[in-house]
């Protein structure tokens, strides 16, 4: 059924987020995909994920026999600076689907049903009537 696919989309960046932060900034990738024509259809299963690297290391371990110190510190950006960050997930995610239909290959499936690759031009051809 048209719409009937799924999509997954994993944001990784190096800001020094928090958990929260990770996940307004997963929310944004289904903007980007909105941006494409995709509107998370019923049958549609998609799942954003972020994580940031920026603490890496810095987080006491749990390892046994180790006492972890009660207290520790990690980096985090304000919220009042995330908007680069969200606005970059957008345009990311964006380039993400234009980039996967394009690298799609002409294809015979079941009962001989053929999806057929969309070319550069064609797609500069449909952009342009918008």
């Amino acid at each position: 059924a048209e719409g009937a696919g799924s999509v997954i989309a994993i944001v990784a960046t190096d800001a020094p987020l928090l958990p929260h932060q990770c996940r307004r900034l997963a929310q944004r990738a289904g903007l980007g995909i909105a941006r494409t024509g995709g509107a998370g259809e019923n049958f549609s299963g998609d799942g954003f994920l972020a994580f940031s690297t920026a603490n890496r290391g810095r987080l006491p371990s749990d390892a046994p026999g180790t006492e972890p110190p009660r207290v520790f510190q990690v980096d985090a950006l304000a919220d009042a600076h995330l908007d680069p960050l969200f606005h970059g997930v957008i345009e990311a995610t964006e380039e993400a689907v234009v980039n996967a239909l394009l690298a799609a290959e002409t294809m015979t499936g079941r009962d001989g049903v053929t999806a057929h690759a969309l070319t550069p031009d064609r797609l500069l051809e449909f952009v342009g009537r918008r």
